[in-house]
Protein backbone atom coordinates (compact mmCIF):
# COMPACT_ATOMS: atom_id res chain seq x y z
CA UNK A 1 0.00 0.00 0.00
CA UNK A 2 2.59 1.80 0.99
CA UNK A 3 4.48 1.49 -2.87
CA UNK A 4 1.15 3.04 -4.07
CA UNK A 5 1.06 5.71 -2.80
CA UNK A 6 4.57 6.58 -3.20
CA UNK A 7 4.25 5.79 -6.85
CA UNK A 8 0.95 7.89 -7.28
CA UNK A 9 2.01 10.69 -5.54
CA UNK A 10 5.21 10.89 -8.09
CA UNK A 11 2.93 10.59 -10.82
CA UNK A 12 1.22 13.31 -9.49
CA UNK A 13 4.53 15.67 -9.10
CA UNK A 14 5.73 14.19 -12.71
CA UNK A 15 2.60 15.37 -14.24
CA UNK A 16 2.71 18.78 -12.82
CA UNK A 17 6.25 19.45 -13.83
CA UNK A 18 5.66 18.03 -17.05
CA UNK A 19 2.31 20.78 -17.35
CA UNK A 20 4.78 23.59 -16.37
CA UNK A 21 7.82 22.85 -18.51
CA UNK A 22 8.61 25.43 -20.96
CA UNK A 23 7.93 29.38 -22.00
CA UNK A 24 3.96 30.01 -21.08
CA UNK A 25 2.77 33.62 -22.35
CA UNK A 26 0.55 35.37 -21.07
CA UNK A 27 -1.51 38.29 -21.14
CA UNK A 28 -3.16 41.22 -19.34
CA UNK A 29 -6.04 41.40 -21.54
CA UNK A 30 -7.12 39.92 -25.40
CA UNK A 31 -9.21 42.86 -26.35
CA UNK A 32 -8.37 46.85 -26.31
CA UNK A 33 -11.66 48.59 -26.14
CA UNK A 34 -10.85 52.19 -27.92
CA UNK A 35 -14.47 52.88 -27.25
CA UNK A 36 -15.52 55.82 -29.48
CA UNK A 37 -12.41 58.31 -30.31
CA UNK A 38 -12.31 61.16 -32.47
CA UNK A 39 -10.81 61.26 -35.91
CA UNK A 40 -6.89 62.10 -35.71
CA UNK A 41 -6.38 61.14 -31.79
CA UNK A 42 -4.06 58.81 -30.52
CA UNK A 43 -4.66 55.15 -31.36
CA UNK A 44 -1.76 53.61 -29.43
CA UNK A 45 -2.56 50.75 -27.03
CA UNK A 46 -0.38 48.52 -25.14
CA UNK A 47 -0.69 45.11 -24.07
CA UNK A 48 1.63 43.42 -21.67
CA UNK A 49 2.97 39.80 -21.92
CA UNK A 50 4.06 37.56 -19.17
CA UNK A 51 6.22 35.24 -19.02
CA UNK A 52 4.86 32.46 -16.72
CA UNK A 53 7.01 29.12 -17.79
CA UNK A 54 9.73 27.85 -16.39
CA UNK A 55 11.57 28.89 -19.63
CA UNK A 56 12.99 32.31 -22.22
CA UNK A 57 10.13 33.48 -23.83
CA UNK A 58 10.80 34.40 -27.26
CA UNK A 59 8.04 36.51 -29.20
CA UNK A 60 9.17 35.67 -32.97
CA UNK A 61 6.66 38.57 -34.70
CA UNK A 62 3.58 40.68 -34.00
CA UNK A 63 1.46 41.30 -36.84
CA UNK A 64 -1.54 43.53 -38.17
CA UNK A 65 -4.84 42.19 -39.86
CA UNK A 66 -4.06 44.93 -41.88
CA UNK A 67 -2.01 48.14 -42.74
CA UNK A 68 -3.79 50.46 -40.20
CA UNK A 69 -2.70 48.70 -37.79
CA UNK A 70 0.97 48.65 -36.59
CA UNK A 71 2.07 46.39 -33.58
CA UNK A 72 5.40 46.52 -32.46
CA UNK A 73 7.29 43.84 -30.06
CA UNK A 74 10.76 43.12 -28.61
CA UNK A 75 11.93 40.02 -29.53
CA UNK A 76 14.36 39.83 -26.63
CA UNK A 77 14.00 36.64 -24.68
CA UNK A 78 11.60 37.23 -21.33
CA UNK A 79 13.30 35.54 -18.64
CA UNK A 80 10.26 33.19 -16.51
CA UNK A 81 8.45 36.15 -14.80
CA UNK A 82 9.28 38.55 -17.13
CA UNK A 83 7.60 41.14 -18.55
CA UNK A 84 6.83 43.07 -21.78
CA UNK A 85 4.89 45.27 -23.83
CA UNK A 86 3.51 45.55 -26.76
CA UNK A 87 2.53 48.38 -28.34
CA UNK A 88 0.20 48.69 -31.53
CA UNK A 89 -1.20 51.95 -33.11
CA UNK A 90 -4.19 52.05 -35.25
CA UNK A 91 -4.66 55.14 -37.68
CA UNK A 92 -7.47 57.04 -36.46
CA UNK A 93 -7.48 59.11 -39.61
CA UNK A 94 -10.11 56.43 -40.75
CA UNK A 95 -13.51 57.13 -39.37
CA UNK A 96 -15.68 54.44 -38.60
CA UNK A 97 -15.66 50.69 -36.68
CA UNK A 98 -12.51 49.16 -35.51
CA UNK A 99 -12.19 45.58 -35.04
CA UNK A 100 -8.72 43.96 -35.90
CA UNK A 101 -6.22 41.71 -34.90
CA UNK A 102 -2.84 41.35 -33.99
CA UNK A 103 -1.12 37.77 -33.80
CA UNK A 104 1.66 37.26 -31.66
CA UNK A 105 4.02 34.16 -32.67
CA UNK A 106 6.07 32.51 -30.11
CA UNK A 107 8.22 29.68 -28.57
CA UNK A 108 5.05 29.48 -25.90
CA UNK A 109 4.12 26.04 -25.27
CA UNK A 110 0.94 27.22 -24.04
CA UNK A 111 0.01 29.76 -26.89
CA UNK A 112 2.22 29.55 -29.79
CA UNK A 113 0.33 32.00 -31.77
CA UNK A 114 -1.82 34.17 -29.58
CA UNK A 115 -4.38 36.52 -31.11
CA UNK A 116 -5.37 39.83 -29.31
CA UNK A 117 -8.23 42.36 -30.83
CA UNK A 118 -8.50 45.97 -30.71
CA UNK A 119 -11.74 47.70 -31.37
CA UNK A 120 -14.10 51.20 -30.93
CA UNK A 121 -15.31 53.70 -33.29
CA UNK A 122 -13.59 56.11 -35.03
CA UNK A 123 -15.88 59.44 -35.09
CA UNK A 124 -15.39 61.82 -37.68
CA UNK A 125 -13.80 65.07 -36.64
CA UNK A 126 -16.47 68.52 -36.89
CA UNK A 127 -16.56 70.61 -39.88
CA UNK A 128 -15.18 73.69 -39.05
CA UNK A 129 -17.50 76.60 -40.13
CA UNK A 130 -16.23 79.04 -43.14
CA UNK A 131 -17.13 82.37 -42.66
CA UNK A 132 -18.73 84.50 -45.72
CA UNK A 133 -16.30 86.37 -47.84
CA UNK A 134 -16.97 90.32 -48.05
CA UNK A 135 -17.48 91.41 -51.55
CA UNK A 136 -14.24 93.05 -51.89
CA UNK A 137 -12.06 91.08 -50.17
CA UNK A 138 -9.27 89.73 -51.43
CA UNK A 139 -10.58 86.45 -50.72
CA UNK A 140 -13.41 87.08 -52.89
CA UNK A 141 -14.23 85.70 -55.98
CA UNK A 142 -13.00 87.55 -59.47
CA UNK A 143 -15.97 88.44 -62.07
CA UNK A 144 -14.90 88.56 -65.41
Amino acid sequence: MKQFLLAFGLLILSGSAIAQTGPQISLDKDVHDYGTIPQGANGTCEFVVTNTGDQPLILTNCKGSCGCTVPKCDTEPIKPGGKTTITVKYDTKRVGAINKTVTISSNATNEPEKVVRIKGTVSAAPETPTAPVKEGSPMAPVEN
